[in-house]
């Protein structure tokens, strides 16, 4: 990518496959083309106050090793207008960064973002403010992820706590919802995809993906749960997909949501929209 001459780093050491050696690394690549970075290594309950500093620098670049999720809230932190972003796998699944760049190792995405990299808008889905540039869960499947993060950190009696408490909920109300202002349906959990990251749209179409997931009984929700958050939701029993640019959903106990990962707490009627341009991210080509 040409032009750039201020590159911030945020690295979060403490998540996935970063690691406290990742800084220095990712350092002496940007040193070989000629680019002296400024890296933040924040610890984190520090991460989202770290990404704001690094964005109010206004770098050209900046470029993140962390997970799906550090690179929601750097999205949408940023916005269209923002210093582009290059998301390189940092976490533990790594959905984002997979579809941009492959399942090359991070420093060799970052070389060949260096030397053959070009900026591109990356449309997403927004809801009630916040974005999402991999997938939206909304309704019960979403509480199961503080179970998973407590079982990623290795305290399962939590994780299993969690769990219990999820699937006490599961039932506690079945959303309403309509797409593209078409008929009232239900479900039990509403799914949307990005372009970037589906496996039936186009990088560049218009639109979410977006899935009703229903359950019969505890067993389908466990199901469903699980599919949710392993990414194999099209798995789950009774999936129906379509497309669309905008979803309302209405629950009247809120509707809790699972954004690229991370859980947000909605309000009682949530607008899910496409966003053409979310932010500014640091393609390759697909020939390399």
């Amino acid at each position: 990518m040409t032009g750039v001459k201020k590159v911030e780093v945020v690295a979060n050491v403490a998540s996935g496959s970063v690691g406290k050696d990742a800084p220095a690394e990712v350092a002496k690549i940007l040193a070989e083309f000629g680019l002296a970075p400024h890296v933040r290594t924040p610890e984190p309950q520090e991460l989202t106050s770290c990404l704001r500093a690094a964005i109010d620098a206004a770098p050209d670049l900046l470029i993140l090793l962390a997970g799906d999720g550090t690179a929601r809230t750097a999205a949408e932190l940023a916005g269209p207008d923002g210093p582009v972003i290059a998301p390189l796998a940092g976490g533990t699944v790594n959905v984002l960064p997979r579809a941009i760049y492959g399942e090359r190792p991070w420093q060799a995405a970052l070389s060949i973002a260096l030397d053959h990299g070009f900026e591109r808008p990356i449309g997403g889905g927004t809801v009630d403010g916040h974005s999402f540039l991999v997938a939206a869960i909304l309704g019960p499947p979403a509480l199961w992820a503080p179970a998973r993060e407590a079982a990623r950190s290795g305290q399962l009696k939590l994780a299993w706590m969690r769990a219990q408490r999820a699937l006490r909920r599961a039932f506690t109300g079945r959303l309403r919802y309509t797409l593209d202002g078409g008929q009232r349906l239900k479900a039990e959990a509403v799914v949307f995809m990005c372009p970037l990251t589906s496996r039936v749209l186009n990088n560049d179409e218009s639109a979410l993906e977006s899935a009703a997931l229903d359950v019969e009984d505890l067993a389908a929700a466990f199901r469903l749960g699980f599919h949710a958050l392993t990414g194999d939701w099209r798995d789950a029993p009774g999936v129906n997909t379509e497309r669309c640019q905008l979803a309302r959903i209405w629950s009247a106990h809120g509707i809790p949501a699972m954004l690229d990962g991370e859980s947000v707490r909605l309000k009682t009627l949530a607008e899910v929209r496409y966003t053409r341009n979310v932010a500014r991210i640091l393609a390759i080509p697909k020939d390399v």
